[in-house]
């Protein structure tokens, strides 16, 4: 076997970048010194991945959340339901903050005993200790303090999530319920901002379709571009970080754009075609935390047409477990690798694919990426991965 490295995959480190930055030609620039300085080639289908902030940031892509409450007014009336916003001071926080400074008075109704992606506000067996039936049961906020008190902080930023949510009011203007039928919501409210990140069409359909009157999500907040310039037409104020005391970074525009412009450059400067896409969260459970990390909506809100479609692999422990027993290593492997190579454009539903990963390629190299990166001081924001699409048979 004169081959013996597959798949890996490279961080590269970046400038500091700013609104108004190039970024086309910084990435383009980095991946050709990185490949310069650490001596390799750059390969037909390699792969290259920016984080969603750099573009985000590059274009000025800020929203001060005034513009949030006034948006808020315009929309809504009177009173409304928020309807299971995740807890999070990152994400969410300063989106109920400019919510609340509408002056609106707001239900943020939480679902329990955890949020969409795991954020737990309680723990799971004192939950049905309390004889609480999570399907049917509505919870005010004097209901869930006098069974739980302030005893449960979150395990990793330890918040307690209501608290935080209650002191973002302005002229107490907030309260908190809990509930994990969505349908309660329209006992409070006929209209329901939905602040789910990966249900909401099903539950904006739901809430109409049962006597709701203006119900929107967040992915229809910040749409269009207001005083402040920041604004993002396909997801809202979905997918937007913190940026400040009283501004957020929203989800970047025209991702795909941007990665056809470098996967063009790359191109002119080297001859290869690579493969290019911007990532946000990776697609991944803690198993400790139990906190899945997709809290943007989608993984990667752009890439070329190359990173279209999910793998077509075979599992090779099921064909060495049933077709390659009892063979010497040297015909197992030559059987192997012929029939890799022989395995057709569709394994959907053959025995030789079982278990292998039905995922979309962006999901997958999304997660690859963003765990390579991280979200702290790597200082990592582009990725470089070669060999993804090689295989055994591959020399």
């Amino acid at each position: 076997m004169s081959r013996l490295i597959g798949t890996y995959a490279r961080a590269v480190r970046a400038p500091i970048i700013s609104q108004g930055d190039d970024l086309e030609n910084i990435t383009v620039d980095c991946i050709l010194a990185a490949a310069k300085n650490d001596g390799f080639e750059l390969k037909d289908r390699d792969i290259i991945g920016v984080t969603e902030s750099l573009l985000a940031r590059s274009q000025g892509n800020y929203l001060d959340i005034e513009e949030i409450a006034e948006e808020t007014r315009s929309v809504f009336a009177d009173h409304f339901v928020v309807l299971f916003p995740i807890l999070s001071r990152n994400r969410f926080s300063h989106i109920l903050k400019g919510l609340a400074m509408s002056g609106r008075q707001i239900t943020v109704m939480l679902s329990y005993p955890s949020d969409e992606v795991g954020n737990h506000l309680m723990d799971l067996d004192a939950m049905y200790k309390a004889n609480l039936n999570p399907h049917t049961d509505v919870l005010s906020r004097q209901e869930f303090r006098k069974l739980f008190g302030h005893t449960f902080k979150h395990p990793f930023t330890g918040l307690d999530y209501i608290d935080l949510y209650m002191d973002l009011a302005v002229d107490n203007n907030i309260e908190v319920v809990l509930a994990n039928d969505p349908l309660a919501a329209l006992s409070y409210s006929k209209d329901v901002l939905v602040a789910t990140i990966h249900d909401r069409k099903h539950l904006k359909n739901l809430l109409l379709n049962n006597g709701g009157n203006t119900i929107i999500g967040l992915d229809e907040l910040a749409t269009k571009q207001g005083k402040s310039g920041g604004y993002n037409p396909e997801f809202g104020l979905l997918g937007s970080n913190l940026a400040g005391n009283n501004r957020l970074k929203l989800f970047p525009r025209d991702a795909e754009q941007f990665c056809y412009a470098v996967q063009k450059k790359l191109f002119e400067k080297t001859g290869k075609t690579v493969e290019v896409l911007v990532y946000g969260d990776g697609a991944f459970k803690d198993p400790v935390g139990k906190i899945w990390e997709l809290a943007d909506p989608v993984v990667a809100p752009g890439f070329t047409a190359g990173l279209m479609g999910t793998p077509n692999e075979i599992k090779m422990k099921y064909i060495a477990d049933n077709e390659l027993v009892g063979l010497s290593q040297e015909e197992a492997q030559r059987q192997l690798k012929q029939k890799i190579s022989q395995k057709g454009t569709n394994l959907l539903g053959q025995n030789a694919s079982l278990g292998t990963t039905p995922r979309q390629l962006t999901d997958l190299l999304g997660t690859l990426c963003d765990l390579m990166s991280g979200s702290g001081d790597k200082g990592t924001p582009i990725i470089h991965i070669q060999g993804y699409f090689d295989n055994y048979a591959s020399d």
